[in-house]
């Protein structure tokens, strides 16, 4: 037995039951400290803790009717608890979980999901829902329009990192390019991580979602709790349901506890619900490819590879986490239309995403990349094609799937994964059904899975794969280099299945080699004098090759660059300063790759002429060699084509009914190239053509007046007028108008309040009108002071000459001197709290000059 502590009363309660800390904790602070609790039977621990314990404090949490909370325990509490032969284990409670995104960045062409919007323009998501559990995302964001399903009760601040993960997600482009994910139709849905257990299942049934994003930490905790419990008992529970969880933020930190306690850089995961077995943990590496340094690694608590995948998240794993849960979006509606609308179970989404994945870091599985980066196309395909079987082993039974592999096969990977069931808490080995995957060859020759060594040392947990049983992961991984021809027998046995026959899940792929274009595509645009990463995939064998460029049209290829290594995968390009359609190709031996064909332009930013009660006029620069722009407005939940037209601009009247948000993209030879950002004519900054008129300055010895205009277009004339006894008079007028910006000079005005506003005309002779404007003009040696009368405690406001500094006194109606002060602006206040009402007299003296004299009257 393994004693907790040298306190009298936890001396004798073995540390089984109890979560790392949690007695420490109420040791340190009791009867200030909550704990959650798992008991074997409901009715029978509430008789009697309502007969040894009635002060305990119980609550019934929302995991279901063997979960519990006990809040401000006491030792003694503790100690009773942990005796008590009803409780299975004693757990922290909800800790604060904190957002996982340090920077900024997202590019989905990284891990394959623009590849897939590219090969199947099918696959959007739409008829499934993601739920993104943490904070509240922000509900008027255009990206999420017509698809929110709920917003989790008690919540009202929105989160900009939830919302930045469901447009990584399921974002709908709306606000442009940048703002579209992985499943842009797929329907949202909000859960709090306020509970860090599983949501109730019926929530997640009547809500319809398959995928749940975990964005989120709570600090490294290495022990299998009750909130991972609930995870795995949850995918058992609910077979299409697939959590995936950031791996965490703390790559270079140490675990103060478990196995692997003090190890620098390892077992670092942010979470005990990350060391669920059915869930999917994903780290974050940048554009390159390479596993950042601060995203958190394995191992597991026991030894089990974790994170599984890694993905690009250049802001952290929290977006490497909505990468991975939006490409199993892709792949779950992949298998649903293909197979009469029923959804896959969360192991075979696993295990196409893992073994399509690209093998980066060490060889083949580490603790620091799992199985490789995410290639959402290649998963997809994985489910297209077919290359998944199902089946179910018991104990010491065996399946054998035949696969036949065709000379020149680059490699053979195969991944087992089952959905395994939950576990005991705090078990030393979170596994329950042991399966064993090898594949044996045309000349009986056999492989088994990369195994890592779990050691407690840095050495050993750095040591490269090897092949050999695994008694630790429900994910194995078999590959195989440049195969024999022949037929595969892919076997599957039940090594220790000690309850009911386990099913599972088998994903597999015969790469041939070759070499695919990845970026650029035809659905993004190439940003001329920009470095943009030219990206293919490659099978095969080293082999260098040469880039090549050249417009649509031309005959002849500039090369770009010569002995390229094709295994890089990426290419750093900076293309021309030009707007045509272009495409890029590999030459290597006697193969020739050519790219899509992409549009090599600027996205076009949209402008707002005018918006008129007659009509509203949209703008946008004109670019070289299109000879049409395609203009799109916002409809239900998605942006539509509005009007295919050649000019640069586009008049919408009100009978149209178009909405206020409007994107334009350019036709180059044909092709719609990329739309620009979405402009929202509300938040545009403009009336009818005035988009600003403004006094140079309010207070000053010359009356100057700045006007600009948001468009000429069928503008006739503008007209400078101030106000008079006989009401507004012209002061200057334009006719015709020839600049966007104007400044008006207004010699006439006079001392004092000037009042002014801009009358203008359209070609039809409809007239419009500004705001009114006012200006203080004070000329040299002038004082002015209002309001007249003020109100008793109300500033009085005082403009003198500008910059020139002013010494004011203030007498009552029998001479006294009842305020002073020195002020330097052209507008100076002059407190009159404390005064009485009646007649003053406002003394002010520039320096250098004749005092000034006005009088103030106070009213109450």
């Amino acid at each position: 037995m393994i004693l907790l502590s040298t306190s009298p009363v936890l001396g004798q309660v073995a540390d089984s039951k109890l979560a790392p800390r949690v007695a420490a904790a109420i040791q340190r602070s009791p009867g200030h400290q909550a704990v959650r609790l798992r008991v074997r039977d409901a009715a029978a621990f509430w008789q009697w803790a309502k007969q040894s314990q009635p002060e305990m404090q119980l609550g019934w949490g929302p995991i279901g009717e063997t979960t519990l909370t006990v809040r401000h325990i006491t030792v003694k509490q503790l100690a009773a608890l942990a005796a008590s032969p009803l409780v299975e284990f004693i757990d922290v409670p909800d800790r604060v979980a904190h957002d996982e995104r340090l920077l900024n960045g997202a590019d989905l062409t990284v891990n394959g999901l623009r590849a897939v919007q590219r090969h199947y323009p099918a696959l959007t998501g739409q008829g499934l829902t993601v739920s993104i559990k943490e904070n509240p995302l922000d509900a008027t964001d255009l990206d999420f329009r017509g698809r929110l399903l709920n917003t989790p009760a008690g919540t009202v601040i929105a989160s900009a990192h939830a919302s930045i993960m469901a447009t990584l997600i399921a974002g709908g482009g709306n606000s442009g390019p940048a703002g579209e994910g992985a499943a842009r139709q797929a329907a949202i849905a909000s859960s709090s991580y306020s509970n860090l257990l599983p949501d109730a299942n019926d929530e997640l049934i009547k809500l319809g979602v398959s995928v749940q994003n975990h964005s989120y930490g709570t600090g490294i905790e290495n022990y299998y709790g009750l909130e991972a419990l609930g995870y795995d008992q949850q995918t058992r529970q609910l077979p299409t349901l697939l959590h995936v969880f950031s791996s965490g933020n703390s790559g270079t930190a140490a675990s103060s506890d478990g196995l692997y306690k003090g190890l620098v850089a390892v077992d670092n995961l942010t979470g005990q619900f990350k060391m669920s077995k059915n869930s999917l943990a994903v780290g974050a590496t940048d554009a390159l490819g390479q596993v950042a340094a601060l995203s958190s690694r394995g191992p597991a608590y026991d030894g089990r590879i974790k994170p599984e995948l890694v993905a690009y998240g250049d802001a952290g794993s929290s977006d490497a986490s909505a990468l991975g849960s939006g490409a199993a979006l892709l792949v779950q509606q992949a298998y649903r239309d293909s197979q009469g609308g029923t959804l896959p179970p969360a192991a075979l989404v696993k295990a196409a995403l893992i073994n399509s994945a690209d093998d980066v870091g060490r060889p083949q599985v580490d603790f620091v990349s799992g199985f490789g980066q995410l290639d959402a196309l290649g998963a997809v395909r994985t489910v297209l094609e077919g290359r998944y079987r199902f089946g179910t082993v018991a104990q010491s039974q065996e399946q054998v799937i035949s696969l036949p592999v065709p000379p020149g096969t680059a490699q053979l990977k195969v991944t087992l994964v089952w959905t395994d069931p939950e576990a005991a808490a705090n078990a030393t080995k979170a596994l329950v059904n042991d399966l064993d995957l090898a594949v044996q060859g045309p000349g009986s020759t056999q492989w088994l899975p990369w195994t890592l060594s779990a050691y407690p040392s840095l050495d050993s947990l750095a040591m490269p794969a090897r092949r050999g049983a695994d008694h630790l992961n429900n994910v194995e991984q078999v590959t195989i280099e440049q195969p024999t021809a022949g037929t595969y027998q892919l076997r599957v046995r039940g090594y220790a299945v000690p309850s009911s026959p386990q099913a599972f899940s088998l994903a597999y792929e015969v790469t041939a080699p070759g070499l695919e274009w990845v970026v650029p595509s035809s659905l993004l645009d190439v940003r001329p004098d920009q470095p943009t990463l030219l990206r293919w995939a490659w099978a095969g064998p080293p082999a260098a090759g040469r880039l090549d460029y050249r417009p649509v049209g031309q005959a002849s290829w500039r090369t770009l660059a010569a002995g390229v290594d094709l295994s890089q995968r990426t290419y750093s390009w900076v293309a021309p300063d030009t707007a045509t359609l272009a495409q890029v190709r590999w030459v290597f031996g006697s193969q020739v790759v050519v790219s899509d064909t992409f549009a090599l332009a600027r996205p076009l930013p949209l402008h707002v002429g005018y918006i008129c009660p007659a009509a509203t006029l949209l703008t946008w620069p004109a670019t070289p060699g299109a000879a049409q722009y395609q203009v799109y407005r916002l409809g239900a939940t998605a942006l539509e084509p509005f009007r295919l037209i050649a000019d640069t601009l586009l008049s919408i009247v009100p009978s149209q009914n178009a909405g206020p948000y409007f994107a334009v993209a350019p036709v180059l030879g044909g092709k719609l190239a990329e739309r620009g950002a979405t402009a929202n004519l509300f938040e545009a900054g403009i009336s009818c053509y005035i988009r600003s008129f403004l006094a140079q300055q309010p207070i000053a010895d010359t009356a100057r007046l700045s006007l600009v205009l948001g468009s000429l277009y069928h503008l006739q004339s503008v007209q400078l007028q101030r106000l008079g006894p006989g009401g507004f008079q012209p002061v200057q007028t334009l006719l015709p108008v020839t600049r966007l910006t104007t400044l008006f000079t207004d010699l006439g005005a006079s001392t004092g309040l000037n009042q002014y506003r801009i009358l203008g005309q359209d070609a039809s002779g409809q007239q419009f009108y500004s705001d009114t404007v006012t200006v203080q003009l004070v000329r040299r040696h002038e004082l002015l002071v209002f309001p007249i009368p003020a109100l008793v405690g109300q500033d009085l406001q005082v403009a003198g000459e500008p910059g020139a500094e002013l010494q004011i006194s203030l007498y009552d109606a029998l001479g006294r001197l009842v305020r002073t002060a020195t002020v330097n602006g052209a507008l100076n206040l002059v407190a009159t709290a404390g005064l009485r009402p009646g007649v003053y007299l406002l003394r002010a003296a520039p320096a250098g000059s004749t005092a000034l004299t006005r009088r103030v009257i106070l009213v109450e």
